[in-house]
């Protein structure tokens, strides 16, 4: 890794740190963020053991997708960012939606435990790698949360296999990386996919994101239930995005985390668990029919 996207990822991180200071306030078309949570009331939600948890495989779209499991009821489908594998989700985060979903986690293909092939990488694929895996693991379809990049994967989700997604929640989220919003986005995957030290599925999740074509045409022909969640101080996908994205689709909701970063459930994982439960368990038809 060159020096300066050395220098960039640190400053990133370090603003991401200093920024993770609870929720306060929300814009929305609908829905509230939940107070801030006290350590006593993060203790009430035990935290699941993600590498205590078995890792076991689907064969999907010629590969191995590597998956764990935890909790019961309705099926939610996680789907994990740029660089990251299913070990990089916030424990506590995880229990949460466990306590009331069957949650699956899973490291996209090329990542973690997961394999891969010699496939040109494109969001197709991983859109397909998801509605496979869906699948699969025995489901027509599942509620989906994308964050970041994986956030891009279930916006493509939806569009191409909309009948494999009921609810969809996009966490730190964008439309295309090559708005001016997303131009730090832009540069560390053009830098990631130009250094040759970065691992194989890294560099080809950079290239996907290069080549993506963005969702915003397609956005209005979405026709499911959807929350968009960003942190206010996401330096990577700035929360305007989200209310511009949700102008788009029809009953949308925008929840903002005041102070919050990118990947935001990281840092306060009680207020988005429970914001996402809140959510995903809502009835949404008028009138409660």
């Amino acid at each position: 890794m060159n020096k300066n996207l050395t220098l960039t990822l640190a400053i990133a991180i370090a603003l991401c740190l200093a920024l993770a200071a609870g929720c306060a306030s929300t814009t929305s078309t609908s829905g509230t963020c939940p107070p801030p949570a006290s350590q006593g009331d993060q203790q009430t939600y035990p935290a699941v053991n993600i590498n205590a948890t078995p890792i076991q495989y689907k064969d999907v779209n010629g590969v191995k997708l590597a998956y764990r499991e935890f909790g019961s009821g309705e099926p939610l489908l996680m789907i994990t960012g740029f660089g990251n594998n299913m070990d990089g989700w916030n424990e506590t985060f995880i229990g949460i939606l466990a306590s009331k979903y069957h949650v699956y986690i899973y490291d996209p293909r090329g990542m973690g435990s997961s394999s891969d092939t010699n496939t040109t990488p494109v969001f197709s694929q991983y859109s397909d790698d998801a509605a496979g895996l869906i699948q699969a693991l025995g489901y027509d379809s599942m509620h989906v949360y994308g964050v970041s990049m994986g956030s891009s994967t279930a916006q493509q989700l939806v569009i191409d296999h909309p009948e494999r997604v009921r609810k969809l929640v996009l966490d730190s989220v964008t439309y295309s990386m090559r708005i001016p919003e997303t131009k730090l986005l832009l540069g560390l995957n053009e830098q990631i996919n130009a250094s040759p030290s970065q691992p194989a599925g890294t560099r080809k999740e950079a290239q996907a994101n290069l080549g993506w074509s963005g969702s915003w045409d397609q956005l209005s022909g979405i026709h499911k239930d959807v929350m968009f969640v960003e942190g206010t101080e996401d330096i990577l996908t700035p929360d305007p995005i989200s209310v511009r994205m949700a102008g788009q689709i029809n009953g949308s909701w925008v929840v903002r985390f005041k102070g919050l970063p990118h990947f935001g459930s990281r840092y306060a994982p009680v207020q988005y668990g429970k914001n996402a439960l809140d959510f995903l368990g809502m009835n949404e038809s008028p009138l409660g029919k």
